[in-house]
């Protein structure tokens, strides 16, 4: 699992949701944000000041949403066939 990776990695650290033992949250680990640009580290804080502002029948809404849509995606992804994947010039991945 990409998250299990990224963990190993030292990018990531897993921590129980405050509210809800149902869920566990994961952020940035403090070596992967000393290493982060000012930039995204901007970018991360508007996000979350955008997120604090929607209001909470709506996160929901965005949540099933979103996680639809990343099953769809891991479903996509593990469908894929290496020889289905073309470049831009037209030639499979895998026939080089």
């Amino acid at each position: 699992m990409l998250v299990d990776r990224l963990e190993r990695a030292g990018w990531v650290q897993r921590r129980p949701h405050p509210t809800d033992r149902r869920y566990v949250l994961v952020e940035l680990s403090s070596a992967a944000e000393a290493r982060t640009p000012p930039a995204l580290t901007d970018y991360h804080a508007r996000v979350r000041a955008i997120a604090r502002g929607v209001p909470a029948a709506q996160r929901a809404a965005i949540h099933a949403f979103l996680a639809a849509a990343a099953e769809a995606a891991a479903t996509a992804a593990s469908e894929i066939r290496p020889t289905e994947i073309r470049t831009r010039t037209g030639t499979a991945e895998g026939a080089r």
